[in-house]
């Protein structure tokens, strides 16, 4: 069983700086990055191994013209978004479905998905490419920040307010938290 931190430390939050992106010619508007989790926030912190992993046959086995490909073991499709909610996938005994984790260098996300290779503390962030699975990622072991445990069921509806509510609060607001979300 993995030992758990209660209401974990959770690092000082700093400004971080804000540059226009490019892309294909384009500028695009500077994002903000999201915030980590104030203190309060925290159920637990987990030590986990965490991997990149994307809809693709590298990794699920499914090809684009597959009916289930990019979609995940709870029903939603997968996403990656650095600024709002991406999709994770673990291992359901220790994170349930629905589970609002906070990963240092990947941002919030929820866990929707499992693996046949994710089991006990390992973890899979999605990715749309693998390029950016290795240049992104890769293999790390990382302290992952509990939010809220999941009630075993993800939805597009909960993904779409979680992303909401962080695009426009770069954090989870607690009232959020406190619903059935």
């Amino acid at each position: 069983m993995p030992k758990y931190t209660a209401r974990a430390a959770v690092p000082a939050i700093g400004k971080a700086e804000v540059k226009p992106q490019q892309e294909a010619g384009a500028v695009k508007e500077p994002s903000m990055p999201v915030l980590m989790p104030r203190q309060e926030q925290v159920i637990r912190t987990v030590k986990v191994t965490a991997t990149g992993y994307t809809a693709g046959y590298e990794s699920t086995g499914k090809h684009p013209s597959h009916p289930s490909y990019g979609i995940t073991y709870s029903g939603v499709k997968v996403r990656r978004d650095k600024n709002t909610i991406s999709t994770i996938a673990a291992d359901p005994k220790l994170f349930p479905l629905g589970t609002i984790l906070y990963v240092p260098g990947y941002g919030y996300g929820v866990v929707a998905d499992t693996g046949s290779a994710i089991k006990g503390r390992k973890i899979d962030l999605y990715f749309s490419t693998t390029k950016q699975v290795y240049k992104e990622w890769g293999k790390k072991e990382v302290d992952v920040f509990v939010i809220k445990r999941g009630n075993g069921k993800c939805s597009e509806d909960m993904l779409r307010t979680l992303g909401k509510a962080i695009q426009t609060y770069k954090t989870v607001p607690a009232s959020l938290l406190d619903e059935a979300v």
